[in-house]
């Protein structure tokens, strides 16, 4: 592993510090989670609108930055103190300062899960570029994961420039060969294409998304072709329990589709902890 310049922190420090960083970028995923979908929904009507050679009403465009956020109930706009990471939440019991209506849990929950994540990244790979590396993988993997839950969308802002940086980090060799990565890149996307393809001739319908290719392409690029057996197993056994256990405890249609990209998110998470050696244990070979 890389260091990085300057004196080498203590560890539990050097967590600390990451998990306080990863509050603060856990309350801007919550940001990007709730507005980049809004965001993209609005240039494909302006650009469908373009197209028919219309012209739609300039409403104020949102941005990840503005307008500032407000109470979806009753348009309070969110002051500078209402928006501490978790702190606020727990002030406020969870509810508008205005209206008294109930904030998502949601919130707070994503605010945490990033400060252990990027806590964990810390001390697991310690004062090094790996810990950037992996501090980026895991926060777009948050994005992606709710924004799927959400709108079944994967955003092309965010799994092409994962997959980019994943190449660049790898030029060192900082979790894989820079040959794995691309190797891993290419391989990604075309295990997912064909099975996408194999399940469309056979049935005619639609299995997953293009941004499922994406996705598995962004994590063969950081980790390496190596993993990429590991990441579609696991993420293929929890998709299934999850989606046997909503059909029979929740009453989910069979025919209303269950997002895969939230199973490949938490299968690269994994996979770029302990990647290898489970991969090893599996094989039995050293790689």
């Amino acid at each position: 592993m890389i260091p990085l310049p300057g004196t080498l922190p203590d560890p539990v420090a050097f967590a600390a510090v990451a998990a306080f960083f990863g509050l603060l970028v856990g309350s801007f995923l919550n940001v990007v989670i709730h507005r980049l979908p809004k965001m993209m929904e609005r240039d494909w009507v302006l650009q469908c609108a373009e197209l028919r050679g219309e012209s739609l009403d300039a409403a104020p465009a949102v941005t990840l930055v503005s307008p500032r956020s407000r109470c979806p109930a009753c348009g309070h706009a969110i002051s500078a103190w209402e928006n501490i990471p978790v702190l606020s939440y727990l002030f406020l019991h969870g509810k508008c300062r205005a209206c008294r209506a109930p904030i998502s849990l949601r919130y707070p929950l994503v605010e945490v899960l990033t400060a252990i994540l990027f806590a964990f990244v810390a001390w697991h790979f310690g004062y090094t570029w790996s810990a950037i590396g992996g501090i980026t993988f895991c926060a777009a993997m948050i994005a992606l994961a709710f924004i799927d839950l959400d709108t079944q969308y994967l955003p092309d802002d965010l799994t092409l420039p994962l997959l980019w940086s994943g190449l660049i980090f790898n030029t060192w060799g900082t979790y894989a060969s820079l040959s794995s990565a691309v190797i891993g890149a290419i391989a990604g996307y075309l295990s997912l294409w064909l099975v996408y393809w194999g399940f469309k001739l056979v049935t005619g319908k639609e299995g997953m998304g293009h941004g499922d290719f994406k996705l598995l392409a962004a994590i063969g690029a950081w980790l390496g072709w190596q993993v990429l057996p590991l990441a579609i197993l696991l993420s293929s056994f929890v998709g299934a329990l999850i989606g046997i256990g909503l059909i029979i405890f929740t009453r989910h249609a069979k025919n209303v589709p269950i997002p895969f990209g939230p199973y490949l998110a938490v299968a690269g998470i994994i996979a770029m902890f302990w990647g290898k050696p489970l991969t090893q244990a599996y094989l039995g070979t050293q790689l």
